[in-house]
């Protein structure tokens, strides 16, 4: 079994606990092709400035379980970032869900302890880029722990 962390954004997080659904670029076949039925995926969400006031921090919003093999669909349900233009994600995954965390588990505080961030100062660079990443069976458990403890 493959822990994977899922790199989102809170409009498309919210798609994937809503249909129970997972997608991602053509260009992201090699990483959505090594998931299997079974693997567990963390949803990550990115910094997102709501107003001058407001910023909601780096956060994972929940686990779920991959239920399917990967499939192809160009149903528009994803909202793309406007660098992707009209992005649709057609390489998709079912889900079932585990967990959502609310509140989501803020993400800095678990840097330090992360394994798959090497660089804790750029730990930014470990993510970028990227539809998803395997990550260590210490890290999903660590993520998990934290999302028991009290926050908010």
């Amino acid at each position: 079994m493959t822990r994977w962390l899922a790199i989102s954004n809170r409009t498309n997080s919210d798609v994937t606990v809503k249909k129970h659904l997972w997608g991602v670029p053509k260009r992201a076949i090699n990483q959505i092709s090594k998931t299997r039925p079974g693997d567990t995926l963390l949803v990550y969400v990115g910094q997102q400035v709501i107003d001058r006031d407001t910023t909601l921090p780096p956060a994972i919003t929940g686990c779920f379980e991959i239920t399917s093999e990967v499939y192809e669909d160009a149903k528009p349900i994803f909202t793309a970032p406007p660098k992707l233009g009209n992005e649709v994600f057609p390489l998709r995954i079912k889900l079932k869900t585990v967990e959502i965390f609310d509140p989501p588990v803020e993400f800095k505080p678990l840097i330090p302890r992360l394994q798959f961030i090497t660089n804790k100062k750029q730990w930014s660079g470990h993510i970028r880029g990227q539809a998803m990443r395997a990550i260590p069976e210490e890290d999903y458990t660590y993520i998990m722990k934290a999302a028991e403890t009290p926050r908010g």
